[in-house]
Formats: C-alpha cells, structure tokens, sequence
C-alpha cells in the first residue's frame, strides 16, 4: 500500500527487538533466533475460481471472520483438499482465494480487514508455511516457511491489523548415516543427549501437584534459576511479528532453543505485553513477557487442546485464559495484571462440573466472550456479553447459553460487535458453519454442506450410544459404540475397536466417514477414550504417563472385553485400529493381547520409541519425552512399551497405513514392523498415501484409505471379499 508508514506494532521502544546482552525466552541462552522470515510475493492465484471438481458432501471449518463479521474466511474441501475460501455469512457467493493444491491448516482476517493470513502444508506434509492475500485474492505472498525445510506457524495478529505473529522452527539438523530407511537412534543423537533433564519429569510416580508445584506464577527471576526444558539439541522455536505489507522489519519476540511448542497468543494493544503459548504436552504453560526487556512476568499452566489459550483486556490489566492450572477441569480464569506486567490475584471466572472450558474466543473489541465446554463429549456453547472492563478479580460471571444445532464445537469466532460465527459437527452431518448475527440464534451458511447430502439416502449415519465401564484396576472408562445398522438387538457383531490419537484426544460424536463405511459393511464399532485421553479431567490424562502406559495397554483389552455384552460384540471377530498414538496402541495391542483380536489396522502409528525419537521433528521430541519417557534416561522403559520389541508375538495380519510425507511419525515405524511381521511369516501389508503427511487430508487419498481399510477388516472378520 504506497504511503503507508512502517506499522504502529512494529513502529518505537515496545515492540524493538531486546537489547544487546537481554536475554531471550531461552533459559540457556545457548543458540540464537531462527532467521527472520523474508516475505516472498508470488503470483496471483491460478485457475478458476470455483473449484472444477465439487465433492457430492464437502465439510467447511475453521471459520475467521472479517472485522464487520458480515463475511468470512474459511477452510472447505469442497474441490477435493481443503483450500482457502472467502464470502458472506448469508449468501451463497463465496470465492476461491489460493486455487494451489497445498492443504489449508489455519486461517486468520486481519482486524483493520486488509489481509487474511492462513497456513498451508506443501506437498501435504507436516512442514507448513504462512501466506497472506487480500479478501480479494490479489496480494498474495509467502509470509514465513519459504523455504522447503523450514516450517512456520500461525500467531496472532496486532490489535491494529499492522502485524502479524509467526513462529518459525529452527532447520532440523539430524542427518542419518546411511541416508535412507528410518533413522537409528545411534545414529543421529547428539553426545550430549543423556546429559540433558527437564523441569517437569513424568516418570517415577512423582505425583502431579509436585510436578506443576503450588504456584500459579513466577517471576522473571525464578524463570532464570529454572533448568532448560531440553531434549534435543537441534530443537529450536523463535517468534517474530511480521508485517504483511513488507514496510517494515520483522521483530523478534521470543526465541528458545529447545522448544516443544511456541505460539504467540495475543498482543497488548499497547504493545508492552505479548502473551505466549510454550511447553511440552500435558504441561503447557501461558507465559506473559514485556516487550520492553524480554522480561518474564507471569506463568499460569493451561490446558492442552486448542492453542488460543486466552487474551489481554483492552486495557492490558486483565488476563482472560483457559486454564486447569490446580484443577481437574480447564475454566475460565482472570488474572489481575499490574502495569509492570506482575500478576496480583486469579480468579475463576466460569467453570462446570466435570466439564472442560474447550474452546474460548473473543470478539475483536475485547467486550464479549464464547465459551464451549466439553460436557461428557458434547458441547454447551455459551456467552459472557459484556466481559467487566474493571480491574479483576471479579466475581463469577452470568452467561447466556447458545441453542446447538449439532453435538460438537470445533471453532468458535466472533463475527462483529455481537455476532457468533461456530464451526460445528456431529454424529449425523459434515463439518459445517452457523452464524448468529445477533443474540443467539444460529442459522447454517449457504456455502456448507446440507446434512442430507452427507451419505447416501438408503443409508443413515449411525447415532452412537455412549458406554461406561470400569478398567481393572478401578479407573472409570467411557466410549461411543456404533452398532451397524439392520441388525437385530442380540444378534453378535463383529465390532472394531477404534483408538483415538494424541493420547490427549477426546472421542466425541461427530460424523466420521471411516464408521459409516465399517457400520455400511455390517461392522460395529467401539471409539472408547483409553486412559490418557481429553475430557475427563487432568488425573485421567496424566494416568497413563510412564510405566502407567502398560495399563493404558489393559484399557484397550478391558473395552474389547466390555463390548461384548454391551454391544453385543462377537468375541470371536474383534478387530482393533488406530492412527497416530491409536495407530501405536494398535501396533502394540496386537503383540501384548495376541489372541485378543483377528486382526488389525495401524495408521500413522508408532512401532518402536528408539527410532521414533530419532526420525520425528525436534520440537515434537520434546513434547513426546514428557508424554512417553526420556529416549535416555527411560530407554528401558520405552523399549518394555516399543510394539517392536514383542513382535514374535504377532500372530494375527495387520494393515499399516502411512503418509508419504509424514514427519510426525516418519513412515519408517509402520515399514519396519510390516517387514519384521513377513519375516515372521505373519501376513502383513503396507499402503503408503502419496501427497499426505500424518493427517489425511484429500478427498481421493481418503476414500482410498476408507475403502482399503473396510475391505481388510471385512475379509478378516467376516470372510467376505471385497465389494
């Protein structure tokens, strides 16, 4: 924009980068920031504008609404892989804004609505970068993660519109020795990497409360004292505010060397405070830092989950956060801020009985809040119109509960002075967004799937029933079971047991077409959430850390078990399958409980913890040896878990299921388990999906992978051949 001045947040003292000899928001000072971002214009979008190839039933989320919230930016997949699109809440007229075929994760409109701001995976790989263009599609260019290497994250933007957060991850310097098949532990970590501890250690039984402590804050001093928090050596996160219009320099915010996640959440709209999201699973951490001299003011553990953790009150004086920090179940907090940026009292503003505040949002100016809460896996949805603008604390805070359409939540944004602009889904119907543009009543969009479009008319999807039931050792469980249609109450069914990843993921009953292809192939299925899993307080998460992953592995017996007298399952024809840490529990199910279960289906899983660490990405290696184990200090531990180490055991086929690109978990760990499986003379196949990463995100590689995956666990279960 031609006579444009240099950005208020990029513009004096508040936001300049520290001073030399400041320390940065690594504790060991040890490396500097990842280079800062230059951003790269690239041409205007090619192709049509509406996509050439519509999807009989396309789903649309992750909506971001423009600063009138009469028009928003979203995610559809309706041509095939989910792209950035653009159009009025109440009309059909939307617009195709990037036609490449790279898969869109985030997107985010600027609040002075010049630019909307959005993450693509290249190659539909786990390294993404981040782009910007003009509601008009014009304008676009790459932002940060340019380069094929780097990766690049989404942060929030100043309050004025000038400037937009990016987190970039340092390059992944392992190289392994022999250049191909999946990195050897041996191979690629550094001498140092025994030598290294962390804050919170998980293993040993040390108790929860001693790991986060009895504080809510600490000082920049105390954060000083506190040992780095590191596990690989090559780990490295930095934080910068880039201006979209390219006037003005980048400007660091926060650098650490061994970083587990970094994500920049809000900005005082003053400039002096930034607030950020960092620290490995189960122990993440809302940290507020003073531009002015890097210092660290406040600490208050939240929750996992969605990274939006909270905001500054328009005058800086209050932190609004999603937080379980001393709780079972994340609510509503506000901490009192002084002008130094030092807390002076929290308290808990909205919470529910054994429910988790999920997700929180806020409307631009700051004066209104939506709160969803995870209630036994359905969402309440409610608002908190006007947020007190006094200094808190303040006492709990009256809401007003917003009527659902569907089950589940997924995002919530405020769309203007007093609009609501909700993702949802459920167990009926594709992922879809509603709009209220007053009060509270929810009205769908015309560009998102109608419900009746989601499945065949002869067909139905299932409703699931949720089943409760009692591990072993006395811990309460739960899951949704999908009984197939057609069949007679006590008629047994050969039923598939489906494991979530994560493990902090939540089983919740939104419409999964992988159920409806198994429930239309007469397969039951039970989705429980093992220990470990979201949703049922932070006791019930931190349940299966260290050695308490072996009864994690009881968990998945005991819901197979359960299942048949409340499905009513056949005994004799259970399958089990998984992706992520399910596709793991998968892999290990199979080798720890092997005459449980006919057969089994791995997706993206983990097959031995040694060459896991050594092949994922550094800053997922320091949230995965939080969660499993330190790849050192527990090698032994993590070996008793590796499915790997117990593969003479198998004795049933197994399907193992990986993206090409996957750099979570490299595909190296469902290879080495196929090809030890046919040493073994077991039968076991490979289908690798080409152009995806560890999430399966085009239309064809998913139908494949739906239909492989039905017709492996039909012929295994039932022996009938494929369709």
């Amino acid at each position: 924009m031609e006579g444009r001045s240099a950005p208020a947040a990029l513009r004096g003292d508040p936001l300049a980068p520290p001073p030399s000899g400041a320390r940065s928001a690594d504790a060991s000072g040890a490396a500097p920031a990842a280079p800062a971002p230059a951003p790269v214009l690239l041409p205007e979008a090619s192709g049509p504008r509406d996509a050439v190839v519509r999807l009989r039933s396309h789903g649309c989320w992750y909506p971001s609404a423009g600063p009138d919230g009469l028009e928003a930016a979203f995610i559809c997949d309706r041509g095939g892989v989910p792209q950035l699109w653009a159009g009025p809440a109440d009309r059909g007229e939307v617009r195709l804004l990037d036609s490449l075929p790279h898969p869109v994760k985030e997107v985010s409109w600027s609040p002075d609505g010049r630019w909307i701001a959005y993450t693509t995976a290249p190659g539909g790989g786990e390294h993404t970068r981040v782009l910007c263009v003009r509601p008009d599609g014009t304008g676009r260019r790459i932002l940060a993660g340019a380069d094929p290497d780097s990766t690049a994250h989404l942060g929030c933007w100043a309050h004025d519109g000038s400037a937009i957060a990016v987190t970039l991850a340092a390059p992944d310097a392992r190289t392994p020795l022999d250049g191909t098949g999946p990195a050897r532990a041996d191979d690629v970590l550094p001498a140092n990497w025994a030598d290294r501890d962390g804050r919170a250690t998980l293993l040993g039984g040390i108790p929860y409360d001693t790991v986060r402590g009895t504080g809510w804050t600490v000082t920049a001093a105390d954060a000083e004292q506190a040992p780095a928090q590191a596990v690989r050596s090559d780990g490295g996160l930095s934080a910068y505010l880039i201006d979209p219009d390219g006037l003005a320099s980048p400007v660091l915010l926060a650098t650490e060397t061994h970083a587990a996640t970094l994500r920049v959440c809000d900005i005082s709209r003053d400039g002096r405070l930034v607030l950020l999201r960092r620290g490995p699973r189960g122990r993440r951490e809302a940290v507020v830092r003073r531009t002015e001299d890097s210092a660290t003011t406040c600490t208050v553990p939240v929750a996992d989950g969605d990274p939006w953790i909270g905001r500054f009150s328009p005058d800086g004086r209050t932190l609004w956060l999603r937080s379980d920090a001393e709780r079972e179940y994340a609510a509503l907090l506000a901490v009192a801020l002084g002008a130094d940026g030092l807390p002076h009292g929290t308290s808990v503003m909205a919470e529910r009985q054994d429910s988790d505040l999920d997700l929180l949002a806020f409307s631009h100016d700051g004066r209104t809040a939506a709160l969803s809460w995870n209630e036994r896996g359905e969402s309440r949805l409610e608002l908190v119109d006007p947020l007190p603008t006094r200094r808190a604390p303040y006492g709990p805070l009256p809401t007003t509960a917003v009527p659902l359409p569907h089950e589940v939540v997924t995002r919530v944004e405020a769309a203007g002075p007093r609009g609501l602009l909700p993702a949802l889904s459920g167990s009926q119907r594709r992922p879809g967004v509603w709009w209220a543009a007053e009060g509270v009543s929810l009205t769908r969009t015309p560009w998102s799937s109608r419900d009746e479009d989601a499945v065949a008319p002869d067909r139905s999807p299932v409703r699931p029933v949720l089943l409760r039931l009692t591990a072993r050792d006395g811990l309460p469980l739960s899951g949704w079971y999908y009984r197939a249609p057609g069949r007679a109450a006590g008629d047994p069914a050969p039923c598939v047991i489906h494991l979530h990843g994560g493990p902090e993921e939540h089983e919740r009953p939104v419409f999964n077409p992988l159920y409806h292809e198994l429930t239309g192939r007469g397969l039951d299925v039970f989705a429980p959430d093992v220990r470990g899993s979201s949703g049922h307080g932070r006791s019930f998460v931190d349940a299966d850390l260290g050695a308490g992953r072996f009864a994690a592995l009881d968990d998945v017996a005991d819901c197979a078990a359960h299942a048949v007298p409340a499905g009513p399952a056949d005994p004799t024809r259970l399958a089990v399958m998984g992706r992520s840490y399910g596709g793991y529990l998968t892999f290990a199910s199979l080798v720890h409980h092997p005459d449980l279960f006919r057969t089994g289906v791995a997706v993206c899983g983990m097959s031995d913890f040694a060459t896991f660490f050594a092949g994922t990405e550094p800053w997922l290696a320091e949230s995965a040896a939080h969660k499993y184990g330190h790849p050192e200090r527990d090698r032994e531990l993590l070996r008793a878990l590796s499915p790997m180490t117990r593969i003479d055991a198998l004795r049933v086929p197994v399907l193992a299921v990986h993206g090409e690109h996957d750099t979570n978990v490299p595909p190296g760990e469902s290879e080495q388990f196929v090809r030890a499986a046919r040493d073994r003379g077991v039968p076991a196949e490979l289908l690798t999906l080409r152009d995806e990463g560890h999430d399966f995100l085009r239309a064809d590689n998913r139908r494949l992978f739906r239909r492989a995956a039905a017709d492996w666990l039909e012929r295994h279960l039932t022996g009938r051949t494929a369709r």
